[in-house]
């Protein structure tokens, strides 16, 4: 077995032998050190500024050239390359603000199924590692390498180096890595030395590393919440570890007793390999033909909000709204469309469907419609606030409004202006389905 315990040159992947700043093979001071470094095995990978690294790739003349991909002056900022976010560009900041800060940037509008593609071939170069890999979203994932020493030869940590190699030789862009023995110190882990990151905590170290960390950088402390703990004089982490779980739980609900949990760096959840289920749709076949457009967006509407509820529950997310119809002589049509970021809310599922049904809805009679999601994620990154249309965070809460009053009344306690007084059954025909490929 590779010995690694004096640590590991992360550009010629050789061990090192003695306590020297550079590698003394390839004088890189890219060197890898930590007393732990060959027990620890749960990772986090994340790539850097995926989209924005791939045009670069995929565009040699921009090299060295700020980059944003995102919208038109109106859009929003998708992703950003690091020299444009030394001008402070952010994701999800509106274009006309980003432009302002670097108005040298060169703008490019998204090309998702692109970007789906690479990320379908790193993540089968994850697979090669280690058949416990759980995705996160299009660029990031989790892996599980333990008990892989004996397949490779080597500790996980010698894998993920040389994993991180090839992913920026065959590939062209770059990741970071966490490694750690949980998933959510993983995770932490790998945003610390972004970009080419490769950060390791180990669980010796894991209290005091915590205490100094913002509560914010915790998940599920968002700013609202961080507002709220800050009131109550919890501002770091190790105010929380200061608290008992008793007062926690008092104050927080359920959230209080997660929240110590984190602040003590415990985390049980385990990698759970991608699933075979690719997609989520409802549909319903109809007692007569129908070629109406005013009597089919009802219908629309509700499957969508079936659709939502249904990603909600599984903590889901969908890139992709898919329409299907099926014509009254049983020809089937299928449409699609992939968002800029994935959703789980039922009005841009429906808004999406809708505008593919319009182009649909030419007088032929339908015997079925369907409307579905696709490439389907954690909802971690789901639906990011919209700066530029205000409209848009007033109708997400009311949204979750009524998805907690039909949790707690029924399905048909609150209707909607496109459902209200239309008799659609809410629970009939649903049908969560597998993709037809298989694998990815």
């Amino acid at each position: 077995m590779l010995d690694i315990s004096k640590g590991l040159c992360r550009d010629c992947l050789r061990t090192q032998t003695s306590e020297t700043r550079r590698c003394p093979h390839c004088g890189s001071p890219r060197l890898l050190r930590h007393p732990e470094l060959g027990t620890l095995s749960l990772v986090h990978v994340d790539c850097d500024a995926f989209y924005a690294s791939i045009e670069k790739r995929d565009r040699p003349e921009l090299a060295g050239v700020p980059v944003i991909v995102g919208g038109g002056k109106r859009g929003v900022v998708t992703t950003a390359c690091y020299q444009a976010r030394i001008s402070g560009v952010r994701s999800a900041m509106p274009m006309f603000k980003a432009l302002k800060l670097c108005p040298n940037a060169t703008v490019v509008r998204p090309d998702m199924a692109k970007y789906a593609a690479v990320g379908r071939e790193i993540r089968a170069m994850m697979r090669d590692l280690t058949p416990l890999v759980q995705p996160v979203s299009i660029d990031e994932a989790f892996l599980d390498l333990a008990g892989t020493e004996r397949l490779h030869g080597a500790p996980p940590a010698y894998v993920l180096a040389t994993f991180a190699n090839r992913v920026q030789a065959d590939i062209g862009i770059t990741v970071s890595v966490g490694l750690s023995h949980n998933k959510f110190l993983a995770k932490m882990a790998s945003d610390l030395d972004k970009p080419r990151g490769y950060s390791v905590i180990g669980r010796s170290e894991t209290l005091e590393f915590l205490a100094g960390q913002s509560v914010g950088r915790l998940p599920g402390v968002g700013p609202a919440f961080q507002a709220t703990l800050r009131r109550d004089g919890i501002e770091h982490v190790r105010d929380l570890q200061a608290v008992s779980e008793e007062t926690l739980l008092r104050r927080y609900g359920s959230g209080g007793v997660r929240l110590k949990a984190l602040s003590q760096g415990r985390d049980d959840r385990k990698v759970v390999p991608d699933t075979q289920r690719k997609s989520l749709s409802s549909e319903t076949t109809f007692n007569s033909d129908i070629s109406a457009l005013e009597e089919l967006v009802p219908i629309l509407r509700s499957l969508s909000e079936k659709i939502a509820a249904k990603l909600k529950e599984e903590a889901l997310a969908g890139q992709t709204v898919v329409l299907k119809l099926k014509t009254a002589d049983f020809r089937g049509r299928t449409r699609n469309r992939t968002l800029a970021d994935p959703t789980r809310r039922p009005g841009r599922i429906f808004d999406t469907a809708l505008d593919m049904l319009r182009r649909e809805a030419d007088g032929t009679a339908f015997r079925l419609i369907g409307v579905g999601v696709a490439e389907l994620i954690s909802d971690t990154y789901a639906d990011p606030p919209d700066l530029v249309d205000p409209r848009a965070e007033r109708i997400a809460r009311a949204e979750e409004t009524i998805d907690t009053l039909r949790r707690r009344f029924g399905g048909a306690v609150v209707e909607t202006g496109y459902t209200f007084g239309h008799k659609i059954s809410r629970g009939a025909n649903f049908a969560p389905k597998e993709d037809d490929e298989t694998g990815e």
